[in-house]
């Protein structure tokens, strides 16, 4: 059975580009979190702030939103516009008052990790398509998490380095493990899609493949990113030479 989520029913390939979510209770709540944020961040922060939300209002608003009704791979790709970029960028606009401790950041990687695994697993991403809190519960969870990890990851002194440098490799190392797995099975998990892929081009199977390239190799490269900058500010500047 095809089924209907908050994005609507599956789009047909020729009238992808109007399929714009216009959802005035979600337009309110995205310029009402911006107006919030900008309140409590600094000036020279306020661009990224601003960057942050526009591109987390793409990924909700865009015909993005109705593609991920048809194929697995749009609906990661969804995750990961929210989680690799749209996260990190309002999070530089969210500085810690304090170092953040072991438990903090044990604290936040498993705000980020826990979220991830549970909406990618076959049963609870099925139920997204079935009732509008359930989805919403799925997107708030994950780009909360992520948010909360990528601000210990990029707010933290020298000090607080190495324990950072971890928790990025380990969020990278799980999240490429959910991709490599996403790749390699040779099963299609997701039967809500197994009537709505062929009208794309593709399997259910191969959908599901590209859903785990997708997580796994851009996952990979902004966390080995991060890593370098921790690494940066744990060994800080070279001594000068005379």
């Amino acid at each position: 059975m095809i089924s209907t989520s908050y994005c609507g029913s599956p789009p047909e390939p020729g009238g992808l580009w109007e399929r714009f979510n216009l959802d005035p209770v979600l337009i309110i709540a995205l310029a009402g979190l911006v107006a919030v944020h900008l309140r409590h961040v600094r000036a020279e922060h306020s661009k990224w702030v601003l960057g942050g939300w526009a591109i987390a209002a793409f990924a909700f608003i865009s015909p993005l939103c109705a593609l991920s009704v048809s194929l697995f791979s749009a609906r990661v790709g969804q995750h990961m516009v929210l989680v690799l970029l749209a996260a990190p960028l309002i999070a530089f606009g969210l500085p810690r008052s304090n170092e953040a401790s072991g438990r903090d950041l044990l604290l936040s990687s498993l705000a980020f990790a826990l979220p991830l695994w549970l909406w990618h697993m076959p049963t609870p991403y099925a139920a997204t398509f079935r009732s509008d809190a359930i989805y919403w519960a799925m997107h708030v969870s994950l780009f909360g998490g992520a948010i909360l990890l990528w601000r210990d990851l990029l707010h933290h002194r020298a000090e607080g380095g190495l324990a950072v440098l971890v928790a990025g490799l380990a969020a990278s190392v799980q999240m490429g493990l959910l991709g490599a797995i996403l790749t390699f099975v040779p099963t299609a998990l997701f039967r809500v899609h197994y009537l709505t892929t062929s009208d794309w081009g593709m399997s259910p199977l191969a959908d599901q493949q590209l859903g785990g390239l997708i997580m796994w190799v851009p996952g990979l490269l902004l966390f080995l990113v991060a890593a370098k900058r921790s690494l940066d500010i744990l060994l800080g500047p070279a001594p000068a030479t005379r």
